[in-house]
């Protein structure tokens, strides 16, 4: 059993190589995110099932994940979505084992995979959301990206307000699908991302985009050229989207800088590593590049 339902709240049994604090360290990293909130050890979230607002209120305890509902206990068929909704979150599907396995003979990987035991990629469920962020984040500092998404949830997306508190969705691509470039260069979005973005709407808008589709190829080499072939979309945000929202382990965003610094300050070089020597390193890691990924991410928050 993945959770208890008791009618008015939710008790979610994730596998044990989870750790509800380090989840919640890596999400409250920016004090610019817009889409969650924490506060006194509980994760806020807003999401949509069936034109229903939802409120999430995110506990844990030792061996398990409360999920209350502050404004309104919603049906019993969303109450199930909303648990299918964290168990994707927090990647609860992704057996950690062998994972765990690579990186106690791993130089690099051994002491933060020790450090961070229990730590899972935050995933980001929705594709239009996971390609907009990935697409925002090119080519510019995370500060200024956390801006920008912050500019674009509060003018396009719809939110409530809860005990003196606003809590924001992220837009939906049918409304993006209908903006001008313009409208996005008001919110001081280059005018090709702008391009990019809202040609991204229209694609899952008009059905020739989805993650239903992507995710019957299978083969990581063909979700990787359908989605560079979007326009926009090179290898690394292809790489991104694959490990944050489609749950590829083998996801590589082998040119990613924050990854190239951490290895740098994981081994105390003095300078950045190759593409070509981080491909020698993580010879060890094939099969769960992205978890090292993520887990050298993290390890740059120190």
């Amino acid at each position: 059993m993945r959770w208890l339902d008791d009618g008015s709240t939710l008790e979610i049994f994730p596998p044990k190589e989870f750790d509800f604090g380090e989840c919640l360290v890596f999400l409250g990293k920016s004090e610019g995110e817009v889409l969650h909130s924490i506060k006194d050890g509980y994760l806020y979230k807003l999401i949509k099932i069936d034109d229903e607002l939802i409120l999430l209120k995110i506990g844990s305890n030792n061996y398990s994940i409360q999920v209350e509902f502050p404004i309104g206990t919603p049906s019993e068929t969303a109450r199930e979505e909303v648990a299918d909704y964290i168990w994707e979150w927090f990647d609860l599907g992704q057996n950690l084992e062998e994972f765990y396995e690579v990186a106690r003979n791993d130089a690099i990987l051994a002491p933060i995979a020790n450090t961070y035991y229990g730590l899972r990629i935050i995933c980001i469920p929705d594709l239009f959301e996971a390609l907009t962020w990935a697409i925002l984040g090119q080519q510019i500092n995370l500060t200024f990206a956390y801006k920008l998404k912050k500019r674009f949830v509060e003018q396009y997306g719809e939110s409530i307000t809860y005990d003196g508190q606003i809590f924001w969705l992220f837009p939906t691509h049918e409304k993006i699908a209908e903006l001008d470039i313009e409208d996005l260069k008001k919110l001081q979005f280059s005018t090709r991302k702008a391009e990019y973005i809202i040609g991204v709407a229209g694609a899952i808008s008009d059905g020739r985009l989805s993650k239903e589709k992507l995710l019957q190829l299978k083969d990581y080499r063909q979700v990787h050229q359908s989605l560079v072939s979007i326009r926009g979309v090179g290898a690394w945000t292809a790489d991104y989207v694959m490990m944050k929202c489609l749950h590829y382990p083998s996801a590589f965003p082998i040119a990613d800088v924050g990854l190239h610094n951490a290895i740098k300050q994981q081994l105390g070089l003095e300078s950045k590593p190759t593409i070509d020597e981080i491909e020698t390193m993580a010879i060890n890691w094939k099969g769960w590049e992205a978890y090292a990924t993520f887990y050298l991410w993290r390890s740059l928050d120190e």
